[in-house]
């Protein structure tokens, strides 16, 4: 489980340390940072899948991502003496993501590249520069024991291209020319050499995103699919039929039938295989003589049906993240949703995003739900009520 996430120079967080729990619930107002702390939570997982280059080049670039204020906001532009102008930057520009766990913490530095080489070309005599000279550099990782950084805890540390893992009391060196663009994940990792990275790596790569579901009339959940068993419902639903028949017979068909009961009354689930090893959904509802099939079905019940798939799935993740799951359910809809995440809370960490009020009043409810507010202050995302003691002790090692 996530213990703390600690975000530095991307977008409207300039700095940022959130104590995590079992349920968290991140609100706010509109423009606050939601979306970017979202966004900085899925840059963090794609460290693991190889993708963290190519995720912040669809962002715009690095240099479009960093934080957009001065380096520091005096105390003297807090209180409006002086406008908010840049000052001299003391440090090096670098966007920084981290986490620690329950046995172990990581953290990515990453930079704007001071030279990408160059490349030779038959027919020229001198070398060409490189065509991706914007790419970011991964400019230092780390993972470390303990719930904050020290040096005397770290394990595994990338500076530029080496890699070197701890060996008792001296440094084992691991790799010497990793590429900058290459996580020390797709290039070390194992149970000989350094187990707590293919540890790591294997819980990043089990967070669980949904935030795109499609339900529109062309989408492939409104037909019926090709099944197979499906413990794990794809990021935009299209398996749904599948991963829903997969929860009836190796995973919690009363769990299943309560969460639909719960939200339509009467109501009940039946997946109809067809030729061709395809499956279709059937929606029972009460007083009608016929099943609903998922092309009449309305958006906000198919929606409703796609969560539901997520939460009780029979494999369950690290961490599932929910970013504005109430998109398109009716608010008498939404309680209901928070039981099914509450439940669901009790088997994997539940990060939702939200600001329903429906919902977030139903979540908490529960004494387990760790409600973060975040607010906007002179441009900079902050936490409401959060003063300086009361932030995780966090150090970023460069």
């Amino acid at each position: 489980m996530l213990q703390t996430l600690a975000v530095a120079n991307y977008r409207s967080i300039n700095k940022l340390v959130i104590p995590l729990g079992r349920l968290n619930l991140i609100t706010g107002p509109n423009g606050s940072g939601k979306s970017n702390l979202y966004r900085a939570l899925r840059l963090l997982a794609e460290t693991a899948q190889g993708g963290v280059v190519n995720a912040l080049a669809r962002e715009g670039g690095l240099d479009s991502t960093f934080w957009a204020g001065p380096e520091t906001i005096t105390r003297r532009m807090r209180n409006g003496e002086v406008p908010i102008e840049a000052t001299v930057r003391h440090g090096v520009k670098r966007l920084r993501l981290g986490f620690t766990g329950e046995d172990f913490g990581y953290a990515i530095s990453l930079g704007l590249p001071d030279s990408n080489g160059h490349f030779m070309l038959p027919g020229h005599s001198s070398p060409i520069p490189s065509r991706f000279s914007l790419d970011p550099q991964i400019k230092r990782e780390c993972l470390w024991a303990g719930p904050f950084y020290r040096p005397a805890s770290l394990l595994v540390d990338r500076d530029g291209p080496m890699i070197r893992a701890r060996a008792n009391r001296s440094w084992e060196v691991l790799a010497q020319h990793t590429p900058n663009f290459d996580s020390l994940f797709d290039q070390v990792g194992s149970l000989r050499t350094s187990p707590e990275t293919l540890e790591m790596r294997e819980f990043i790569r089990r967070w669980r995103f949904y935030d795109h579901f499609r339900s529109d009339a062309d989408a492939p959940v409104r037909q019926p699919q090709l099944g197979t068993r499906t413990p794990v419902l794809h990021h935009d639903g299209r398996d749904l039929a599948a991963a829903l028949q997969t929860i009836i017979e190796i995973g919690d068909p009363e769990a299943l039938q309560a969460a639909i009961s719960d939200a339509f009354p009467g109501a009940r689930l039946h997946i109809e295989p067809l030729p061709g090893g395809r499956f279709a959904i059937e929606f029972y509802q009460e007083g009608l003589l016929r099943p609903l099939s998922a092309a009449e079905l309305s958006d906000g019940t198919l929606r409703y049906l796609l969560l539901v798939a997520a939460l009780l799935t029979p494999r369950p993740p690290t961490l599932m993240v929910l970013n504005e799951p109430e998109t398109s359910l009716h608010p008498d809809l939404l309680p209901a949703l928070a039981r099914l995440i509450i439940q669901a809370s009790e088997h994997c960490q539940v990060w939702v995003v939200s600001h329903a009020r429906r919902l977030i009043s139903a979540l908490q409810e529960d004494s387990e739900c760790n409600c973060i507010v975040l607010e906007k202050n002179l441009g900079q995302t902050g936490i409401v009520g959060q003063r300086m003691l009361d932030e995780p002790t966090w150090y970023w090692p460069d």
